[in-house]
């Protein structure tokens, strides 16, 4: 059968990390394919376009947040949004890639054509108007949370006679001078908020009712600058991110196995700093660290406003919003003229797109992940969801490039579809998708695709395992069927009622 012409052989969703990521792997391994980006803001970086808060910065250390193909060489490992988009920014000029990028568009709807082998794609413009493209491949690189609304805990406000601010939605006009602020919240964004504002607060309270395992390090990688004075810059970046990663690795399992021990040396390089001030039960949750992320401390910058008096945290349940602030369960009132309400994300999946498969709504939370990218009995399409244990980009490079493998695969055989095939008798046993207590994740798990015990039907969240099995494995495994169109209808749309 004539192939049928599409917009793009492939369509990325999503000018972010994971969006630019794939492009460049394409620039790399597959150079003959066409592909496009669409992206609904007007400026690319994802996340780190979004959110403006005072001292946006890398909560992962960027030789692992960097792309593999990429090096990170700025003095700081852990850096601030600007840095991060000039990063982003270098990548597409320099490797050909912003001309692929559409800004302004924001993906509606994506529908899978079996009879044509293709993706039928609605793209809403800033105007309103809505266009039609139409891709052999879809690439999500949507990011995991929703861009619209952020969690929200159902505070009411109506008392409070002064600003709330929410860090996703953070105004250019804000000025905290002087101000006592509270910041709702003891997670990476508030852990990164409290500090910023400090040097020109009042005072900014970090209200929490739960602690979080805090560790610190420095901001700047002294064995990564060394070795980049002796080094070239690829070998210097590959043996840091190599040496991360393993760092990585061993204090995610060294927390899961020895928790008391992890516990212990956390608390130590605290006290270490605080002094007299560390008072344990402030920074001791009621879980085991890594059973949430770890937030990071850049040079002990939170501790150190705290020392000097600019910073303070309160555990706490919140009982009311009162005209001059917030009052506690005990009583006590927390006054404020801003408060900032840093209470978590709101996960979505695939952007929230309204993805269907001949017509028919995917219900990803009846799919099986495949691999960590694909997803059982939906063809040519690929997503990114990073490690929660380790830096996102990780999986993004490992994925981007699996992908990539596919599509030569596809090429070299002619063929039209990708599709992970699971039997309706399958018997796979479902496994914790995230073994994780965190509230976000908690919240999602209705929504959240099926991950089993064995692979390749699961979202690992080891790196080191997943980068070998992607890169060494046949792409025709037994189970990725690539087929030409028309070839096996029937057979697809048995598998399509399966699914369902």
């Amino acid at each position: 059968m004539a192939k049928i012409e599409t917009d793009f052989d492939v369509l990325i969703v999503g000018a972010g990390i994971s969006g630019i990521g794939m492009a460049a792997h394409m620039e790399m391994r597959c150079p003959g394919r066409s592909y496009g980006i669409v992206e609904r803001r007007e400026n690319l970086g994802g996340t780190w376009d979004l959110f403006r808060y005072p001292g946006i910065r890398s909560d992962s250390d960027m030789h692992t947040l960097g792309f593999v193909f990429e090096p990170w060489r700025h003095e700081k490992s852990i850096a601030d949004g600007p840095a991060i988009l000039d990063y982003l920014n270098r990548i597409v000029d320099e490797r050909g890639i912003r001309q692929h990028i559409r800004h302004g568009h924001k993906v509606v709807s994506a529908d899978w054509r079996g009879d044509e082998a293709c993706w039928h794609v609605t793209v809403e413009l800033a105007d309103g108007e809505r266009k039609h493209l139409t891709a052999s491949f879809l690439y999500l690189g949507s990011g995991y949370y929703d861009y619209d609304q952020p969690y929200d805990p159902g505070f009411e406000f109506a008392d409070f006679k002064g600003r709330v601010i929410h860090p996703q939605f953070w105004p250019e006009d804000l000025d905290y001078s002087g101000k006592k602020v509270v910041v709702i919240g003891s997670g990476a964004t508030a852990v990164t908020i409290v500090p910023a504002m400090s040097d020109k607060t009042n005072h900014v309270t970090m209200l929490q009712r739960t602690p979080t395992w805090m560790f610190s390090r420095p901001a700047k990688d002294g064995i990564a600058n060394f070795l980049r004075r002796i080094l070239p810059d690829e070998l210097a970046y590959r043996v840091t991110r190599w040496k991360n990663i393993k760092l990585q690795d061993w204090s995610f399992k060294r927390a899961r196995n020895q928790p008391e021990k992890m516990k212990a040396m956390l608390h130590k390089r605290i006290r270490k700093i605080m002094g007299e001030q560390f008072d344990e039960t402030t920074f001791t949750p009621p879980y085991d660290p890594w059973d949430q992320r770890l937030c990071l401390v850049p040079d002990d910058d939170l501790f150190e406003a705290m020392k000097a008096g600019r910073a303070s945290v309160v555990t706490g349940r919140i009982a009311r919003f009162v005209e001059q602030g917030i009052e506690l369960e005990n009583g006590e009132v927390i006054e404020a003229d801003i408060i900032v309400t840093a209470t978590g994300l709101k996960l979505a999946v695939c952007g929230k797109i309204a993805i269907s498969q001949d017509g028919r709504p995917v219900d990803f939370a009846k799919r099986f992940y495949y691999k960590g990218c694909m997803f059982s009995n939906l063809p040519n399409l690929a997503v990114v969801f990073g490690y929660l244990n380790a830096s996102w980009t990780l999986r993004a490079d490992v994925n981007s490039d699996y992908i990539c493998r596919v599509l030569n695969e596809m090429n070299a055989r002619g063929a039209d579809i990708a599709v992970p095939v699971l039997p309706e008798d399958h018997g796979l046993e479902e496994d914790d998708i995230f073994d994780f207590s965190s509230g976000y994740i908690q919240r999602a798990l209705d929504i959240m695709p099926k991950s089993a015990l064995a692979y390749p039907w699961r979202l690992n969240q080891e790196y080191i395992s997943d980068r070998k099995i992607m890169r060494d494995s046949p792409v025709d495994d037994g189970i990725l069927a690539l087929r030409q169109r028309g070839a096996d209808a029937m057979q697809a749309e048995e598998q399509l009622e399966a699914a369902e």
